[in-house]
């Protein structure tokens, strides 16, 4: 098992920065894939970006390509997401997502197998 916890969401005015943290544990691997998901309000959970715990693959969303930046703490078991010039459309719930063994980081969810909790991003105009 592999448990996750978020942190750093909160409100922040448009183009503004946060930086959201998922602390990983328990079975933690050099072979983790770690995905950043989000969800708004009625809408689907969508895929913002993932890495292998390796470094060697990175993905993000068209979306948020430019503006968000994945990365990694080994010490710390702690993966990163950096988010920059912020839009009000960035609104959502802010999962971090796991699972062993992946060539790349999926963008689908059900490839995932471990959730944190979500931690809430609120973009004001």
């Amino acid at each position: 098992q592999v448990q996750l916890v978020e942190s750093g969401g909160g409100l922040v005015q448009a183009g503004g920065s946060l930086r959201l943290s998922c602390a990983a544990s328990g079975r933690t691997s050099a072979h983790l894939v770690m995905g950043w998901f989000r969800q708004a309000p009625g809408k689907e959970r969508e895929f913002v970006g993932g890495m292998l715990w390796s470094g060697v693959s990175i993905n993000y969303a068209d979306s948020v390509k430019g503006r968000f930046t994945i990365s990694r703490d080994n010490a710390k078991n702690t993966v990163y997401l950096q988010m920059n010039s912020l839009k009000p459309e960035d609104t959502a719930v802010y999962h971090c997502a796991a699972r062993l063994f992946a060539y790349s980081p999926p963008m689908n969810d059900q490839d995932y197998n471990y959730w944190g909790q979500g931690t809430q991003v609120t973009v004001s105009s």
